[in-house]
């Protein structure tokens, strides 16, 4: 039979609370994408209650898949009155859900056979531990851009780091995106002392990886460069940045800080 919740959907007149609780998300958060002019409820009654019909709650399916992207909400925005026809975007989701779903069915086959390997005291081999977890999905991108040696080069080096090693790298890099992602959010300037101190981190971070251009110096300025490019050329990268608006201000900080010291 289902719940009212998901009876009252069916019928196109779910009311607030009733969608947060499908969703999974809150009244405040979607009372705050009214306010932005994100989602506009299918009605407000004269006491003030929003009620959302299943247009309304398509695009906040398309709202949620977006910003579990990692986009932000401006992004999120460009993206829905960009992509107008809903059935080809839902689509282009679903595609990408499946590789996701695709890599974790990968991911929890490989650890069941280690389980099962370290209780029958059988040798394992590492590929077969390690299929799902995908750390050379950018290899030919790397290779194409930069020579077979760069990567192999980097691949040798993260390979060499112990679990702790490469967990430490990991939070270091992400402290470093979050960082970013706040200064856009402030609407720092880039070429700003702060932007400026970061770029000037995140320029030292590239060059701690063994492989790429100028490690153990200051790497290239067309290296540098052609990377922030990539950070808004690429959804994958700047979803790292809070979206093309934060990976934007990381290209025009990296680009004003190569401009002056590389």
């Amino acid at each position: 039979m289902g719940t009212t919740s998901e009876q009252a959907a069916r019928r196109g007149h779910a009311s607030i609370q009733e969608v947060a609780r499908l969703t999974g998300t809150t009244s405040r958060t979607l009372r705050h994408y009214h306010r932005i002019g994100l989602l506009e409820p299918s009605a407000v009654g004269t006491n003030g209650y929003r009620r959302y019909d299943a247009d309304a709650l398509v695009r906040l399916q398309r709202i949620l898949l977006l910003r579990e992207l990692g986009l932000g909400l401006a992004d999120i925005r460009d993206v829905l009155d960009r992509e107008t026809d809903e059935a080809t975007a839902l689509r282009r989701h679903l595609a990408r859900l499946r590789e996701e779903q695709g890599r974790l069915a990968r991911r929890i086959a490989s650890v069941e056979r280690t389980i099962h390997a370290r209780k029958e005291g059988v040798e394992i081999m590492a590929k077969d531990m390690f299929d799902g977890f995908d750390h050379t999905q950018y290899q030919d991108e790397v290779e194409q851009r930069w020579g077979p040696d760069a990567y192999a080069t980097s691949d040798r080096w993260w390979r060499s780091m112990s679990d702790a090693e490469r967990a430490d790298w990991k939070a270091r890099a992400a402290q470093l995106a979050q960082e970013w992602a706040d200064a856009a959010e402030r609407g720092a300037d880039p070429a700003s002392d702060e932007a400026q101190e970061l770029a000037s981190r995140h320029v030292a971070w590239l060059g701690s990886v063994p492989g790429t251009p100028g490690h153990g110096a200051a790497p290239v300025r067309e290296y540098v460069t052609g990377l922030a490019d990539m950070y808004v050329a690429d959804e994958r990268f700047a979803a790292s940045y809070g979206g093309t608006s934060g990976a934007a201000f990381v290209r025009d900080a990296l680009h004003a800080y190569a401009a002056r010291h590389l």
